[in-house]
């Protein structure tokens, strides 16, 4: 993954200022936006910091004729480039890194940037769904959700960004909407898609169809895993049809279905006999075990775990108040990019909290991530 590569595609991005007035080019103030965020900066004065203390090395890679831009003009200008053109810009970026394999698990989910609410001026939080590579532990595009909308809208707009030939693609209920189906379809993937009380005849005919007893049956596909682990015993058993008529005719509502799922989560405490049954219910496109199943459901869930989490916690992200304009939106996506490069990096063994503060004082280890080397 070619950090250095990525400068290539910011190239689409257009100036939004008037020219006459342009003492630093646009290149070099993304260009530090992302190696600074990389190293740690959180913010637009941080920025100007980690530049003034960076400028002999970041003229190898740019101009930087009249130094560095004070934190006020970084800041202007992060919020007037096109938030689109910056996503179209990661994505096209991530379809020439990533190369999905066959049947790879995309899991798509949103995230509020609970930083970017701000009461006096009655904004409102930034919402932004994203597309992540559960076995490469990378973002692959992102979109803000629209004010007054929900992720149903963004979906199709994301996938529309992406090359998901070939992969699995998991949502949750939010997502498992007829449209999003077939836009995924058209893009020649699959769908995996968990159902709720938002599709209620679709519930309401599993609801019709499982019964209890069909936990204990030896025959047909079924599937468990036992986990044990802080006094707790978590088992899952997962079985499968592809017997579609079960639905009725809700099955030919939706493009390709060929797999339903149910998975049935029981709950141990500390020796305590079971107190319920957690059932989630699955339609996918693509012809699957129950094992196949079971495994892609809570492969769906690293996005939290490894993304939503790590952003937090790592890069603190809900603490961001950067909200100006578009520059809320840009900055999460340049908080992706960073986030991509630092998890490429395989010659450090650490934390992301840890591979930035490395990044912010060691300009060697720093030029290694730009240019995807040291990796095993």
């Amino acid at each position: 993954m070619n950090g250095l590569n990525l400068l290539d595609y910011l190239t689409i991005i257009n100036d939004p200022r008037q020219q006459w007035k342009v003492e630093h080019k646009l290149s070099d103030i993304l260009f530090l936006v992302i190696v600074a965020v990389i190293g740690g900066a959180e913010g637009w004065e941080e920025i100007e910091d980690f530049g003034v203390d960076h400028l002999e090395w970041l003229q190898q890679y740019g101009d930087f004729e009249n130094g560095i831009p004070v934190h006020d003009t970084i800041a202007r200008v992060m919020s007037m480039i096109s938030a689109k053109q910056l996503q179209k810009s990661f994505a096209a970026w991530m379809r020439d890194c990533h190369i999905a394999t066959e049947g790879e698990v995309i899991a798509i989910d949103g995230k509020s940037l609970r930083g970017t609410y701000s009461k006096d001026r009655r904004n409102g939080i930034i919402h932004m769904v994203s597309a992540f590579s559960a076995a490469n532990k990378v973002v692959l595009g992102q979109v803000k959700t629209a004010e007054k909308s929900n992720e149903i809208t963004a979906i199709p707009e994301l996938l529309e960004l992406l090359n998901i030939r070939g992969c699995l693609i998991t949502i949750d209920a939010m997502g498992c909407q007829k449209a999003i189906a077939r836009k995924v379809v058209s893009k020649e993937a699959d769908y995996l898609l968990s159902v709720k009380s938002n599709q209620p005849s679709l519930e309401a005919a599993f609801d019709n169809y499982f019964k209890l007893e069909m936990l204990q049956r030896e025959d047909g596909d079924t599937y468990s895993t036992k986990e044990q682990g802080h006094g707790r015993v978590e088992t899952r058993l997962c079985l499968v049809n592809d017997d579609l008529s079960v639905l009725g005719d809700i099955a030919f509502e939706w493009p390709e279905l060929k797999t339903i799922g149910i998975v049935a989560t029981i709950r141990q405490e500390k020796g305590q006999p079971a107190t319920g049954i957690t059932l989630r219910y699955y339609i996918s496109s693509a012809q699957l075990t129950s094992k196949e199943l079971l495994e892609a459901s809570r492969t769906h869930w690293s996005i939290e775990s490894q993304l939503h989490w790590r952003l937090d916690v790592g890069m603190r992200e809900d603490e961001c108040r950067i909200r100006r304009e578009q520059a809320g939106e840009n900055f999460a996506a340049i908080r992706h990019i960073a986030l991509n490069l630092l998890s490429a990096d395989t010659s450090f063994k650490a934390g992301i909290k840890r591979k930035q503060k490395r990044a912010g004082r060691n300009n060697e280890y720093l030029s290694r991530l730009l240019a995807g080397q040291g990796l095993s």
